[in-house]
């Protein structure tokens, strides 16, 4: 058998998040017409597969065996097949696997097309009421409380809206670091986005950890946290020279009282503040 002039086509195609009418006529044309559908969990497309009466083979491809399977689909599009990518919900890639897949059949010429659609976190941005001309996805942060907060510390001067996914087991703890580290910052809790239990809740962290306590069907689900970024500093401490003014406190007191006045002064951040104020003098 001759080898095919060209490769086939690599489709990643969004899927619903919730609720199924969200698919797209393109979306179920493709996954009909391609020679295979890799999906992230089988079991779970063949229930949408089925309600939308399409009967195309499937392969498994997962966080856990990516890696290997990678090869295999490369290989079916080299010999001139189309395949489609699925996750179990929403945009594939997004916190999904994908990655590696997309990224060889690039480097191997096989073009690469996306068949748009749902995201859980676009969906949740574009009813925040939070800026939206400039945001930063986060994804799941670590499991551990430890490394989730200074991750969370890492992200406290940014300032650009924040957006995080977080599981049901887990949101309490979540909002709890938040509320230590970034303190009455507004955030948006979107859970359950597009399913008969769909939920937008806003607040201060501290007060969703009390909404939360009161109505425990609120801790079910999936959910998108949404949180405004931080106030931008004005340039320089409009007009203050901050160099000048650290170097002069530094001698009278310790670098971090020093910081802290100069944050109240200025509207700088205070760990930026500190790290400068070390410095300066010679830390």
């Amino acid at each position: 058998m001759s080898k095919p002039s060209e490769p086939g086509l690599l489709y990643i195609v969004a899927t619903p998040i919730g609720n199924l009418e969200d698919i797209s006529a393109r979306a179920i044309a493709t996954l009909k017409n391609v020679d295979l559908i890799a999906a992230e969990d089988t079991r779970h497309s063949a229930r949408l597969c089925r309600h939308f009466g399409i009967a195309t083979p499937m392969v498994s491809l997962h966080s856990f065996n990516e890696a290997s399977r990678a090869g295999h689909v490369i290989s079916r599009l080299l010999e001139g097949e189309c395949v489609a990518l699925v996750s179990d919900a929403g945009t594939p890639l997004i916190s999904d696997p994908g990655y590696p897949l997309v990224r060889q059949a690039r480097a191997e010429g096989v073009k690469v097309t996306p068949v748009p659609g749902p995201c859980a976190m676009v969906a949740a941005l574009s009813v925040a009421g939070i800026p939206s001309d400039r945001f930063a996805f986060e994804g799941f942060l670590p499991a551990k409380g430890s490394a989730r907060r200074k991750q969370l510390e890492s992200l406290q001067s940014e300032t650009r809206t924040l957006i995080f996914y977080e599981s049901p087991h887990r949101i309490l703890d979540f909002l709890e670091d938040l509320n230590v580290v970034f303190g009455d910052r507004e955030v948006v809790l979107g859970r359950e986005i597009t399913k008969t239990f769909e939920t937008f809740l806003n607040g201060t962290p501290d007060s969703l950890i009390q909404r939360l306590h009161e109505d425990t069907d609120q801790q079910r689900g999936e959910f998108v946290v949404v949180v405004a970024g931080a106030a931008e500093s004005p340039e320089e401490g409009a007009g203050v020279d901050v160099d000048k003014l650290l170097q002069a406190l530094i001698r009278e007191m310790p670098v971090k009282k020093a910081a802290a006045i100069v944050a109240d002064v200025t509207g700088l951040g205070k760990n930026e503040l500190y790290k400068r104020a070390l410095i300066l003098k010679g830390e």
